[in-house]
């Protein structure tokens, strides 16, 4: 079968199903037999889980461990579960220490311990030293395949040492230059060796500005935004001590930001991205069903402050049908200010420092759309019910609706991060209650007043 760069997806995964519709299970197996692994890992991920267990087994043991790596955890967590301590060893021996580290927290502790005993002493001291930092830091992101040389030593010594490798660790651009004690000292970019003089030694030629280590605690996150920033390939990870302790290359880096991309999309909808789009209908039930009854709540409280203008509302139906539209437009603006405001903050771009400037900002853009789109609401009111105290009242209840949604919407990102709660799941829950309780509240208690 063609690879799915010659085949679009689609066509590979429709040929998959129908073999499994067909129960033809050797032609679905033969059909992944020459597909990369990330290919076979997106394959999996788009059919259910009893078609996983069916083509799983006959999937080379060589290469299990590189398709577990690209799976999302819930479908992860099926294929090893399906798998006996023997074959999980077999498909993970030969994962790299950073791979590793990310599988091990999730095998049971009997292969997990066949597998510590695969590995010769030096693997299983860099498998211990990821597995000590947090998964999702530079630590846990690093793995410990680099290339390491002295500062005394000449370009010559440096090449002829290389040459006596029997290959060079995945996306190396440069050699780390660290002393006796393994202090870090800076890099040397393989050009650099390439094109100076073999007499040259390497302390003369360290490029200390463009290999700026990074802390082993620092988040993925500034990781991530470190790499776009130097347009990095790979970067040295030390730790407390500035020992040299691993390499952060750009293929974990490039995971980093798609997980970070999936993350922001799922999570303003109380998913997670690791969610198996096939999972069982009761666990998907269960999971989306907390968001629901946080929704139900924030409901109720819309609800409530409607319910203190009752009277009001029976005075003068047009309300009622009016007031969707002084939620709606808050909400809008609320949400585009919070988006632009919480990936300023993952991307570094908007700190304390200049949070008040992006405030006054947001609110001044919000305040001149409430007065441009005040006045079309007016007239639209207007022309419906041909009420002038209305259609005042609503355009008013419009601006103050829209300016306080801008202000919320550029303060609660800052505020739920300082309080450790991500603002992409939390900021839109609490923001909709916002708009929609001032939005109400200032349509209906102007109405209360004049009419």
């Amino acid at each position: 079968m063609a690879e799915i760069e010659l085949t679009s997806f689609e066509e590979c995964l429709q040929n998959l199903m129908t073999a499994l519709e067909a129960s033809n299970h050797e032609d679905a197996k033969e059909q992944l037999k020459d597909l990369h692994p990330g290919e076979i890992a997106l394959l999996l991920e788009a059919i259910k889980p009893k078609d996983r267990t069916v083509i799983w087994p006959g999937i080379e043991v060589s290469i299990q461990g590189e398709v577990l790596k690209e799976v999302n955890e819930d479908v992860q967590s099926q294929l090893i579960d399906e798998m006996s301590v023997d074959a999980l060893v077999k498909a993970t021996e030969n994962l790299d220490t950073d791979d590793l580290a990310d599988i091990v927290p999730n095998l049971p502790e009997s292969a997990v311990h066949s597998l510590l005993l695969t590995l010769d002493y030096k693997h299983r001291e860099h498998l211990n030293k990821v597995l000590k930092y947090p998964e999702d830091s530079a630590g846990g992101l690093m793995n410990t395949d680099f290339i390491t040389v002295r500062p005394d030593v000449t370009i010559s010594v440096v090449i002829r040492y290389l040459r006596l490798l029997k290959e060079m660790p995945v996306d190396t651009d440069q050699v780390f230059v660290v002393d006796r004690n393994f202090t870090y000292l800076g890099s040397l970019l393989i050009s650099t060796l390439l094109t100076e003089e073999p007499e040259q030694f390497i302390m003369s030629l360290i490029n200390s500005d463009f290999s700026k280590p990074i802390h082993a605690d620092t988040d993925e996150a500034e990781v991530a935004l470190l790499f776009e920033q130097r347009n990095l390939i790979s970067a040295p990870v030390i730790d407390e001590n500035n020992q040299l302790v691993g390499r952060i290359t750009i293929d974990d880096v490039v995971d980093v930001i798609l997980d970070q991309a999936e993350h922001s999309v799922m999570s303003m909808v109380g998913l997670d991205e690791d969610e198996d789009v096939f999972a069982p209908i009761f666990q998907s039930t269960m999971r989306r069903s907390i968001w629901l009854g946080v929704n139900l709540v924030t409901a109720f409280i819309a609800v409530y402050f409607i319910g203190l203008f009752e009277a009001t509302l029976q005075q003068k139906i047009a309300l009622a049908i009016l007031m969707p539209v002084v939620a709606s437009m808050g909400g809008i603006a609320g949400t585009q200010t919070l988006i632009i405001v919480t990936r300023g903050i993952a991307t570094g771009r908007v700190t304390t420092a200049n949070i008040k400037s992006l405030i006054n900002k947001e609110v001044a853009v919000s305040g001149l759309n409430g007065v441009i789109w005040s006045i079309v609401i007016a007239l639209v009111t207007y022309y419906w019910f041909s009420d002038v105290v209305l259609s005042v009242v609503i355009g008013l209840a419009v601006i103050v609706n829209l300016v306080v949604a801008a202000f919320s919407g550029a303060f609660l990102p800052l505020l739920l991060t300082k309080l450790r709660i991500d603002p992409a799941l939390a900021g839109g829950v609490i923001l909709t209650t916002i708009t929609d309780v001032i939005g109400f509240v200032a349509f209906l208690g102007l109405a209360a007043l004049v009419i």
